[in-house]
């Protein structure tokens, strides 16, 4: 197997707004978003409780994580190059987030792993990572970076390859799939829709946990063509996905 692909973890996080209504937040954190939602870009003209059921998601501090898809490379019984995705999901964050540090403790060397993500640097690392403190669970090594320098970060962003170097513009997964041929989860889904789906719909969250694999193929094939690497056929794509709870 290519050496850009050994011990490479490709994760996708998705996530909501911690209550459906503003108003079921604790009194202390409703003020706090009453006070953050000042400052926002309000362009569509939305009161404080429409802005957070939109937008609360984006923010460890308002939101929280619903789903973690991951994904693996690996060579099948004929040596082809093939691809292993599986996803965590729960409505009890602290489970969820407590079963994926396992999983990552219990599978990886932290001296080798490395973990991929589109926006990962901006978004997915970080919202973990701050997740995990809140709900007094210990950072993995693998995502803790207190004191460590650039070069020994072990992330990688599919969205910071793309850019080379170039830090004006953000580039979304679904335009750089477009880009490259590759399939795409968001014609079934997109991120705006998350808390929506996740609220109002009864099998929502299985939903979700659905199309964040689809988003973990899609960033690992992109990430295999960042590197001039042939697309992986989706016969050689296996879905190992447990119920949503």
């Amino acid at each position: 197997m290519d050496q850009y692909l050994r011990d490479l973890l490709v994760i996708d996080i998705e996530t909501a707004s911690q209550e459906a209504q503003l108003d079921d937040l604790p009194t202390d954190l409703r003020d706090h978003w009453l006070h953050k939602s000042q400052y926002m870009r309000n362009e569509e003209d939305l009161n404080p409780d429409e802005q957070f059921f939109q937008r609360a998601g984006l923010y460890a501090e308002f939101g929280k994580v619903i789903v973690i898809a991951v994904g693996i490379f690996h060579e099948n019984e004929e040596g082809q190059l093939s691809l292993r995705v599986k996803s965590f999901s729960h409505h009890d964050e602290h489970r969820l987030l407590k079963e994926f540090r396992e999983f990552l403790i219990g599978k990886f060397d932290p001296e080798t792993i490395r973990l991929c993500a589109h926006n990962g640097k901006e978004f997915d690392y970080p919202y973990l990572c701050r997740r995990m403190l809140i709900n007094d669970l210990a950072i993995p090594e693998v995502l803790n970076l207190t004191g460590r320098k650039p070069w020994e970060v072990q992330h990688i962003d599919t969205m910071e390859l793309w850019k080379f170097g170039d830090r004006r513009n953000f580039t979304s997964l679904n335009l750089l799939t477009s880009l490259f041929g590759i399939s795409s989860s968001k014609n079934e889904l997109d991120g705006t829709k998350i808390n929506d789906v996740y609220y109002n719909e009864e099998e929502g969250l299985q939903r979700i946990s659905d199309y964040s694999c689809g988003d973990v193929i899609a960033t690992a094939q992109l990430y295999l063509r960042l590197n001039n690497l042939p697309l992986i056929p989706e016969s050689q794509i296996t879905i190992v996905n447990g119920s949503a709870k």
